[in-house]
């Protein structure tokens, strides 16, 4: 994954440099303001960034939509230090992939990207109460979403083939589909993401 990082604090940058030192990510650019994340967006072509909500120049939520509005089409993932509902809220209707909290660790923060890439929409585990009450992305289809309620009543593949009509193997590739999407692991974990997303009542 090629990272953009976005803050106006250096050591904040840094920091987050160092925790994304691995060989899945390359960080390509970084910026302290608002004006050099939107020319560094276009110039190195992130697949994903990494926004602070507050900088010198710009209000972070015109920074995200000029971002959006960039032809390179990058994930933008909110880290903020802030985790007043109504500013995630405006986060994800202004087309963030996500927002965390800076305190968040390097094993969330990586899922969170690569979550991120993959077209889903995440959420700080500490900002998992606004999850029912935050509007976000649906990454799953509407028969995804069937799979995905099956799958939570703890049906086998079996079963959920026999109440879907389908057979085995297709039941099968629609529970990969599941588990890609929401960039889980496992059924237990699926679900955890559903409900953090707000996917499940």
């Amino acid at each position: 994954m090629r990272a953009l990082l976005v803050d106006d604090h250096p050591v904040v940058r840094e920091g987050l440099r160092s925790m994304l030192t691995c060989d899945e990510v390359t960080v390509v650019a970084e910026a302290g303001t608002g004006g050099d994340a939107l020319r560094l967006a276009a110039e190195a072509k992130p697949d994903v960034v990494l926004l602070d909500m507050q900088l010198p120049d710009m209000e972070g939520l015109a920074v995200l939509r000029g971002l959006k509005r960039s032809e390179g089409g990058a994930a933008v993932l909110v880290l903020s230090m802030h985790d007043d509902p109504a500013l995630v809220r405006r986060a994800l209707d202004g087309g963030a992939s996500g927002y965390l909290l800076k305190g968040v660790t390097r094993r969330d923060l990586l899922d969170a990207m690569r979550a991120a890439c993959d077209g889903a929409t995440v959420l700080d585990p500490a900002l998992a109460p606004l999850a029912r009450a935050t509007p976000v992305a649906d990454p799953l289809t509407a028969v995804e979403r069937q799979v995905l309620g099956l799958m939570a009543d703890g049906l086998t593949n079996r079963e959920i083939a026999d109440r879907m009509r389908w057979s085995v193997a297709s039941a099968k590739k629609s529970v990969q589909r599941v588990l890609e999407k929401l960039s889980a692991t496992d059924r237990t974990q699926a679900v955890a993401s559903a409900l953090r997303l707000g996917l499940l009542r």
